[in-house]
Parts: C-alpha cells; sequence; structure tokens
C-alpha cells in the first residue's frame, strides 16, 4: 500500500484514509492508482463488504487533483493502469462494494467528485464542498458535472459554474449528504453506516446498490435490470439462509450466492 494510502481493516469494513495533508490530500497519480487498486482489491476479497472513505488532518478531506503534479504530466495525469480504471469505477459509483465517504473536512473539485460515487456520506460541520475548476479553466471531469441528477439542478449549476462553494448545512439540507456531525464523529458515524450495511446479505446489498444508482440515470434499464436481478437474488443462497435465520432467530451466515 502506498504511504500516500492508509488501508486499515475494520472487520468487514475497509477503511482507505487520503494521507497528503500536507497538501490537504491532493490526488497525485500516484494516489489515484493505489486508491482504485485499493478499492478494486476490496470488491475481490468476500471479507471485506463495505469501505470508508477519508482522509488524514482537519484541514481537508480531498482537495481535488494535485495542480502541480498536473502541470507536469497534464493529460497524463491519469493513467490507463488497473488502479486507474478501479479510480474511475470509484467516480462512477459503479463499484460492487458500497463505499460510505467520511469528509473530516472540505471537500473541493475531485474530491467533491469523490464523495459523488460514494454511497453514503458524513461531513464535519465546518466543511465546505465546492466544484471551483472553471475558476481555473477546467471542468469537473471526474463527475461534477452529474451533479443535477443529486440536488436540485439550479443549485447544480450554480456550483459548477460559478466556483463557489456551499457549507455542510446546506449540502444535507438539499440532499446531498447524508449526516452532517462534529469533526471527532465523522468516521465513528461512518463505520456505523458500514457496519449496518456489511450485516445485510452482500448479493442483495451489491444489487440495490445497482439498481438504485441505475434508475437514478436510466429507469428503463433499471426496470430490465431488476428483471434479471430478481431472478439471481431470490433464487440465492443467501435468500434461502436469510428466511432461515429469521425462523431460527439467529444471525445469518451470508455466502455471497
Amino acid at each position: 500500500m502506498s504511504a500516500e494510502l492508509v488501508h486499515e481493516q475494520h472487520g468487514a469494513v475497509a477503511v482507505l484514509r487520503l494521507n497528503r495533508p500536507e497538501t490537504r490530500n491532493a490526488l497525485t497519480p500516484s494516489l489515484l492508482e493505489a486508491l482504485g487498486q485499493a478499492v478494486a482489491d476490496a470488491e475481490a476479497d468476500p471479507g471485506t463488504r463495505a469501505v470508508v472513505l477519508t482522509g488524514t488532518g482537519d484541514r481537508a478531506f480531498c482537495a481535488g487533483m494535485d495542480l502541480r503534479a498536473f502541470a507536469d504530466v497534464g493529460p497524463g495525469f491519469f493513467g490507463q493502469g488497473e488502479g486507474e480504471r478501479g479510480f474511475m469505477r470509484v467516480l462512477q459509483g459503479v463499484t460492487t462494494v458500497p463505499i460510505i465517504g467520511a469528509a473530516n473536512g472540505s471537500a473541493v473539485a475531485g474530491g467533491l467528485e469523490l464523495l459523488l460515487g460514494c454511497d453514503l456520506v458524513v461531513v464535519a460541520e465546518g466543511a465546505r464542498l465546492a466544484l471551483p475548476e472553471v475558476q481555473r479553466g477546467l471542468i469537473p471531469g471526474g463527475g461534477g458535472t452529474f451533479l443535477g441528477t443529486r440536488i436540485p439542478l439550479a443549485l447544480a449549476l450554480e456550483l459548477a459554474l460559478t466556483g463557489e462553494p456551499i457549507d455542510a448545512a446546506r449540502a444535507l439540507q438539499v440532499g446531498l449528504v447524508n449526516a452532517v456531525v462534529p469533526a471527532a464523529d465523522v468516521l465513528p458515524t461512518a463505520l456505523a453506516y458500514a457496519e449496518r450495511i456489511a450485516a445485510n446479505g452482500p448479493l442483495a446489498v451489491a444489487a440495490a446498490k445497482e439498481l438504485v444508482r441505475m434508475a437514478t440515470v436510466d429507469a428503463l434499464q433499471a426496470r430490465e435490470r431488476l428483471e434479471e436481478w430478481r431472478v439471481i437474488v431470490f433464487g440465492s443462497d443467501d435468500a434461502r439462509e436469510g428466511a432461515l435465520a429469521f425462523v431460527d432467530k439467529r444471525p445469518p451466515r451470508w455466502q455471497g450466492r
């Protein structure tokens, strides 16, 4: 694991921590590669059923792309390796393992886009969220332009066109995040969400995550995919185990199939 990314395992939950506090956890090519690979590893590990993504320090969750690194490498900032492909899957929200964002501080540019790729988001009370790319002659290239599928279009356009931030309270009000808590409670709150998710049937969780996200952008495709998932999930060993565990009044023993 790269020193830029710290991995801690809490039972069935992997905690991944962006570890560049001196740069407000800004993303370098090596960091995004490490993050993408770590999430891919979590997807492949049946013992990991949820991921919490957070940052080191109290200044910021992530300041987005490291502009010094971008100035050095330009378009080559985003490579084509397995880690980079995994990172793009995180941004697109299509990982099979649920990801809970734990924003210990402000999230701007690519940092906010990372949170948009998460399935649930907890932010610190003093955090500010922004897409300032237009102020640098850039665009939100990691999914920020899809913000209008998550919040009212007028606010999405305000954020994308002005580059100005909103505070945590407004982010919660418009449904951009799930919880706003004191900074010291961000990680424990995110872990509590992750543990509740990890206790559920992993096959059912993967199906529900895919279907709910798909329905926001293509309802017809989601309905078609639901028919496929219905056969898989209702005919699974986990579905039978869930029913038996309920009858026997015991915790289920999930197999993920």
